[in-house]
């Protein structure tokens, strides 16, 4: 299934943006430290930016998924730049359970910013 335009556009910010110093500082969409002249000496590890990059895509993924039931969160997760395999090339389960399920039977997510159910 093909992503949104506006999931597509979501994902290329996320993947585009150097998330190594995202802690220690604020910058603009898109900072990229190899092209950065004001950048600090403070860095977070591959694991550690790997994490935060991790949660923005869930955080933003849990916001789509609520708003059309037909996102595809592991495809989502891919063109964020987040792998969705692991080691052994089983897909990594724990992409899907990134987010706040109401209802993993029938896919639905609880509404963004809240633990409740989608409906009204």
């Amino acid at each position: 299934m093909a992503l949104s335009r506006l999931a597509r556009e979501f994902a290329a910010e996320i993947k585009h943006h150097d998330w190594s110093d995202a802690p220690f500082r604020f910058d603009r969409a898109g900072h990229d430290r190899a092209t950065d002249t004001n950048r600090g000496n403070q860095v977070l590890t591959p694991d550690e930016t790997r994490g935060v990059q991790t949660n923005v895509m869930w955080v933003v993924a849990q916001v789509l998924r609520h708003a059309d039931p037909n996102l595809d969160v592991y495809e989502f997760a891919e063109a964020c730049g987040i792998p969705t395999h692991t080691n052994s090339g089983a897909r990594n389960r724990g992409i899907e359970y990134g987010l706040r399920w109401a209802s993993h039977a029938d896919g639905t997510v609880t509404r963004p910013g809240t633990h409740e159910p989608p409906f009204e």
